[in-house]
Parts: structure tokens; sequence; C-alpha cells
């Protein structure tokens, strides 16, 4: 699932848990995609393109079991509840962050093509609902329901509205074949690890900052 959506995922958790700083969650969300961008920089983990791309089918994330498998789901959830809930004692936080970063892994095997293995030395069998490779529009149309979904649950803004509707518009060319504005990435799997670096960054901090506002009170004027 694409960078935004991930984000509105934070939204959701806030709602059932008000009193986790929003960070937390959105750091959570996150959490194995920033593993995956500093792990293909690294040259550790590796995506790759067809000779043209036209679609997310023509882009394969070809390794990566050390930030997107179910084993690194798990334990880093896992990690993370312990660490907070146990070592820092705030229970309710580490609940919080673990169900953020196991969002990651869950809304992943949903969309992606089957590249999500058991663990970083088990590489078969590979998981994953496979929309991006087979359906690319229907998961378009997902992926954007999805996060107008988060935000109606949230609550929120028109303006958190517009970001969740303006950047899931803007990964439109990625899912639709029809729309050719991607040779750049054919053959340059750097440029991709960096548009999704900065998609990360750019729509946690404007989530962030639209998702501070507060409830409408309602003064009632004398008769």
């Amino acid at each position: 699932m694409f960078a935004i959506n991930h984000a509105a995922t934070a939204l959701v958790i806030h709602r059932k848990y008000p009193s986790v700083h929003m960070l937390w969650l959105l750091l959570a969300v996150q959490l194995m995609e920033f593993l995956w961008v500093i792990l293909n920089y690294a040259g550790v983990e590796r995506t790759a393109t067809e000779r043209t791309v036209k679609t997310l089918a023509d882009i394969h994330l070809a390794y990566m079991p050390y930030s997107h498998s179910i084993l690194s789901g798990l334990g880093l959830a896992l990690l993370a509840w312990a660490l907070l809930a146990k070592g820092f004692r705030k229970p309710i936080v580490g609940v919080a962050v673990g169900l953020g970063v196991l969002s990651h892994l869950i809304l992943d095997l949903l969309t992606h093509a089957p590249d999500i293995c058991l663990a970083p030395l088990v590489p078969e069998p590979k998981m994953g609902l496979g929309l991006y490779s087979s359906l690319p529009m229907h998961a378009f149309f997902l992926e954007t329901g999805y996060g107008v979904l988060c935000w109606a649950l949230f609550q929120g803004g028109k303006a958190l509205l517009a970001t969740i509707l303006l950047f899931n518009l803007a990964n439109l060319p990625l899912f639709s074949s029809a729309i050719d504005s991607k040779e750049i990435l054919a053959g340059h799997p750097g440029i991709i690890v960096t548009v999704v670096a900065v998609q990360i960054v750019v729509t946690l901090a404007l989530v962030g900052i639209f998702s501070r506002r507060k409830p409408a009170t309602i003064t009632s004027t004398p008769n």
C-alpha cells in the first residue's frame, strides 16, 4: 500500500487511542517502509523493474526479506510493544504502536504481488494477494477508498481529506497503463526508492499537521 494510506491508518489508531501522540503512530505505521528504504540504499535489499514500466506490475520488490517478511512484521510489532509497554511502562502506547507496525504488514499483504516471504532465511512461499500485479486499477480504488474511510472514521477536516485524495491521485499513473509518464523509472530502481522515501516523509508530515484539529465546540446563546 502506498505511503499516504499507511499514514491514514494512523488516524484510525489515534481515534481508538487518543492519548497516544500522533507522532508515535505515524512512525509506527511506516517503520517497515523506513527499513525498506534504508536497506535498499545499503544494497541489502533489492528492487528491480522490467525494461518498460507501464504499471506497478512492472516494478518488482525482488528481495526484501528483512524489512517485509511475516516474521519481521510480527517481530517488530512485538518488540515495539515490549519496549514501550514493559520497558517504559506505557501499556497503551505499546499496544497502539504495535498495532501500527502490524498494520503495515497486513495492508501490504492485501495489495502486493506475492513478494512477502515468511522469514529472512525462508524465501518460499511468498505471499501477497497480487492486486498490484493483476488488477492495478482495482488496487487504486481500494487504496483510495481505504484512505477516505480512515479519514471518515477519524472525522478529519477538509485539508486532511484533500491531502489523502491528492496523494492517491498523484499515484494514479503507476496504476494505469493509459498514462505514459513512467519511462524514467525503467531500469532505475534507485529513483523508485527515492520517490517512496520522499512520499513517506511528506505524507507523514502533512497527515500529522492536518490531523491536529480541535473538536468544534457548541456554544449556546441565551433566548
